[in-house]
């Protein structure tokens, strides 16, 4: 979606239409706030932010096992399911760099089966984990980007909520949500120079899922590198005119 004087209009972006129009730019200066940045996403996420120069920091639920050796890399601890959590991070993030330029948040949970199958525990983790933990992180961060009226933020949706299929309804409920969250949060900011979008990957290949499908074909799922670039490119300088757009991403 663009952003124009009355409603967002409709659009459903592809990210090779975004990397034509948004050539990657270099970050130094800059900071970066990733979350779950231990992840498979995170990871790749964090070191690719590195590489261009940018000052990252890194949000994890508990504390980091191997941080990278990085002069300007930062970890924090928190669990942004909780307002507390997302205010600590924030603020850490703050303490240390000054500033927040941008925020890639990978935070994402899955869950595989029919509906009736689930338990409220687990509805509640998906809610958590897909959904809360960016409610709260954007109603911490936002505030301050609209006081520098500048700000670039990227949400890691899911191409599965975009399609109906049997057996994944908690999950994609929780990531149709957040697409949903997406939009409404980039209404209410273009004017101040923010801009908020959401890639929509297909299976990313990291270890956890290569765990979880042993028998599946890699081939056509996606490197988490490349998904890095598109969040690079989303929160370069030039990427103005890209908010409220859910972008799908695959190999």
């Amino acid at each position: 979606m663009y952003a124009s004087k009355g409603w967002l209009r409709p659009s459903f972006r592809s990210a090779s239409k975004a990397r034509k129009c948004l050539p990657e730019a270099r970050m130094k200066g800059k900071t970066i706030l990733v979350t779950g940045a231990n992840g498979g996403v995170g990871t790749a996420v964090v070191q690719h932010f590195l590489e261009l120069g940018a000052s990252v920091a890194g949000v994890t639920r508990s504390e980091y096992k191997a941080a990278p050796a990085h002069p300007e890399f930062f970890p924090i601890a928190a669990d942004l399911a909780s307002p507390a959590g997302a205010a600590k991070a924030v603020n850490a993030a703050i303490e240390r760099f000054s500033q927040i330029d941008g925020l890639v948040h990978t935070v994402g949970g899955f869950a595989f089966g029919a509906l009736h199958e689930f338990s409220e525990q687990e509805w509640r983790r998906l809610c958590d984990e897909n959904l809360t933990s960016a409610f709260n992180l954007l109603r911490t961060v936002l505030p301050l980007m609209r006081v520098r009226r500048r700000g670039r933020i990227v949400m890691i949706g899911s191409l599965a909520a975009t399609v109906p299929q049997a057996n994944l309804s908690a999950y994609v409920a929780t990531k149709a949500g957040l697409h949903a969250l997406v939009q409404s949060v980039a209404l209410e900011n273009r004017e101040f120079d923010i801009t908020i979008n959401a890639i929509l990957p297909g299976t990313i290949n990291t270890a956890a899922n290569r765990a979880a499908m042993p028998a599946a074909d890699t081939s056509r799922w996606l490197a988490p590198q490349k998904l890095a670039r598109l969040c690079a490119q989303l929160l370069s300088d030039r990427d103005g005119a890209i908010n409220g757009a859910l972008l799908p991403l695959e190999r």
